[in-house]
């Protein structure tokens, strides 16, 4: 058990990010609440509820510091080795310790009566509460990112079916009254551009380029086209993947070619482009 693999998503950059910022906005919250450590002595006076935000922010920011290079540090680890339960587990452990050493200098320092604690008694309720500030919203974080992974992982699953499941021949399209239109070989449909209250379909007629205006929108084409390789990449774009012979990144984003004459490349917004790219990969 301790020897499993961690998943990546876990220590991927993304989420490590997300997990600083909600592990930083609790750890307020709770120092706000509760207001742990004798913190709301640590100026030297009872501070009102205003100053305390401010200065509470800033103990939480530097405590949340030691997260914030462990996660990074953790991230450049898992990109080179692998990372098993059980190292995982100690690293967090670690994290605890190194934050709870920040909060008991603070608390031995700018102790709330002029006879600080025993140390031992000092150490013992920081871990906890340092415990508690970091695990609740590691907890919560982990069981998002494992739903947010699993989510991903049937969408794919969705995809690959989609890919192995028998091909139309034919592409039908309907008016907005649900009046055919047009029928297209799979082979000669290139894309499907919005335009106001229409979509142009553009296709290979004989080898030429033809269009053809229909008065419907692009979200309605995007429904029915729903079980086809005709995909939205843009928010005025569709196009027949199957069509597409060349995906190109440059500093402009993403585009697509079709390597036929006079048929302009198609770009793809960042909200498809990881869907089009794993398409191709």
């Amino acid at each position: 058990m301790v020897n499993q693999k961690i998943p990546a998503y876990i220590y991927g950059k993304k989420n490590s990010v997300r997990l600083v910022l909600f592990t930083a906005l609790f750890a307020l919250v709770f120092i706000n609440m509760f207001e742990p450590f004798s913190s709301r002595h640590w100026h030297g006076d009872v501070l009102s509820s205003e100053l305390y935000l401010i200065f509470s922010s800033l103990i939480v920011l530097t405590g949340v510091l030691v997260v914030v290079i462990s996660r990074i540090l953790l991230y450049y680890r898992g990109r080179r080795h692998s990372i098993n339960i059980g190292t995982y587990a100690v690293w967090i452990l670690l994290e605890i310790f190194f934050m709870s050493l920040f909060y008991t200098v603070y608390t031995l320092y700018f102790p709330a009566t002029a006879e600080p604690a025993p140390l031992i008694h000092v150490v013992k309720k920081v871990l906890m509460r340092t415990s508690l500030v970091l695990l609740l919203p590691y907890a919560v974080l982990h069981l998002y990112f494992a739903y947010k992974d699993k989510e991903k992982q049937l969408q794919l699953l969705q995809e690959n079916a989609l890919s192995t499941a028998p091909k139309q021949n034919i592409y039908s399209f309907y008016d907005e009254r649900g009046d055919l239109r047009l029928s297209v070989a799979r082979e000669n449909l290139l894309y499907i551009e919005a335009a106001d209250n229409y979509v142009i379909i553009r296709y290979l007629n004989k080898g030429t380029l033809t269009k053809i205006l229909l008065r419907n929108s692009l979200r309605a084409i995007e429904r029915n086209m729903a079980q086809t390789n005709v995909v939205r990449c843009h928010r005025s774009y569709m196009v027949n993947l199957e069509a597409v012979t060349v995906i190109r990144r440059q500093k402009g984003g993403i585009f697509m070619e079709f390597g036929k004459e006079h048929v302009p490349d198609i770009p793809v917004s960042s909200k498809y482009d990881e869907k089009i790219t794993r398409w191709f990969a």
